[in-house]
């Protein structure tokens, strides 16, 4: 089987399963980037040594190479490019096409309602809805999403982003965050509006108010990191609020290894956030927001991680009381966590499930027959099971 990955860049959140796709599939595989990494990503860590990665095949260098990878692959996943037109060919053969996306109207549902909206997503996506081409729902609202423009009916499937998983000896995650006596709390991402890092600092500010002795790391930057210093300073916050900058995504995972809970504040504009597959494979206990993207197929609330009503702050600080009132259920959630990165949402699974539900489909195919989900032998829960259609504003 040969396979081809089609993205806009490969950044540290692909190269995991791109290599494991790799390891599986050798030559057969490939990974098409159709522009250069944006500046912004790059001084946040995320630029890779991508000279060094022997799938890697850049669009604007070889397009000729890449228009061949695009048509004449077993099977393409594509996803992540501004540039439609170049899937079309290919879903116009009616070739095995695996589309993965995350949320289409991740401001708001009622944006479908636009007509000039409707033809363009017929034009992408429902005019192929009885050829062999399927979605991969990356985040756990894109089959809504889809669903209300009556695309890929009964053709969605799990998805995600897949870190690096790291194991531990023993599988004991808590090694390092043990030899801590102050309970760590962590906040990671871009300082900017949606992702709503003045939660961190108002919780801080209450719990200190309250007598909770922790400590609170933040790692990023952005446009916000000036008023969020200064209301840290006015808050008398100094002492217990750290700001770290940004960090490489290894740093990050370190930050990560020692810290108890990971403060996960963004609303339904995430489409997905890796972040919460890192924190949980460390172990972290999570308190997320359940607009997030992950949140949905990651999080079993009170089980692996809580999760709390988009923009509910009082719930929101209740959850991390809970966690620094009993640090025994803290490491206890942060091990069920770990676990269920180990055994399910890691790279080594998500291209194992892939490739089998990929070659059962071309088995259908070369039958002459259109693949049908409810036929095939997928995975009952994890990357590539079925996408229930999970509405943002019901779900509980």
């Amino acid at each position: 089987m040969t396979l081809t990955f089609i993205s806009n860049y490969i950044n540290h959140h692909q190269i995991p399963l791109s290599d494991c796709l790799y390891e599986k599939l050798g030559e057969n595989y490939h990974f098409v980037q159709t522009e250069p990494m944006a500046e912004e990503r790059k001084a946040m860590g995320w630029q890779s040594e991508n000279d060094a990665l022997p799938y890697l095949v850049c669009s604007y260098e070889q397009p000729e190479l890449a228009e061949k990878l695009l048509m004449e692959s077993d099977v393409v996943v594509f996803g992540g490019c501004e540039n439609e037109e170049m899937i079309r060919p290919r879903l116009l053969a009616g070739k095995l096409t695996f589309r993965y996306s995350e949320r289409i109207y991740k401001e708001g549902q009622w944006k479908f309602v636009s007509p000039r909206g409707l033809k363009q997503k017929y034009h992408d996506h429902v005019k192929f809805r009885k050829a062999p081409v399927y979605l991969l729902c990356a985040g756990g609202y894109v089959a809504s999403d889809f669903h209300l423009v009556h695309a890929y009916p009964g053709k969605m499937l799990r998805w995600g982003y897949f870190p690096a998983y790291k194991p531990y000896a023993g599988d004991d995650c808590h090694a390092k965050r043990r030899a801590n006596n102050t309970t760590i709390l962590l906040w990671a991402g871009r300082f900017i509006d949606w992702k709503h890092p003045e939660m961190a600092i108002r919780l801080m500010a209450d719990l200190k108010k309250e007598g909770y002795g922790c400590r609170l790391q933040m790692i990023g930057g952005g446009p916000l990191e000036d008023s969020l210093k200064q209301e840290t300073v006015v808050q008398g916050l100094n002492d217990c609020v750290e700001f770290c900058g940004y960090k490489k995504p290894e740093q990050v995972r370190e930050a990560m290894e020692c810290a108890d809970i990971h403060l996960f504040t963004s609303d339904y504009r995430e489409g997905w956030g890796a972040v919460l597959n890192e924190s949980m494979n460390s172990g972290c206990a999570a308190v997320a927001n359940k607009g997030i993207g992950a949140v949905p197929y990651l999080i079993k609330d009170g089980e692996n991680g809580y999760f709390y009503p988009n923009g509910d702050y009082e719930t929101f600080k209740k959850r991390v009381k809970s966690l620094l009132d009993d640090r025994d259920a803290c490491f206890l959630m942060g091990q069920k966590a770990y676990e269920t990165i180990r055994d399910t949402w890691n790279p080594q699974t998500a291209a194992e499930h892939l490739l089998a539900v990929a070659r059962e489909m071309q088995t259908v195919l070369e039958n002459g027959q259109i693949p049908r989900l409810p036929e095939l032998m997928l995975p009952a829960e994890g990357p590539v099971s079925v996408a229930p259609v999970l509405s943002p504003g019901i779900w509980n």
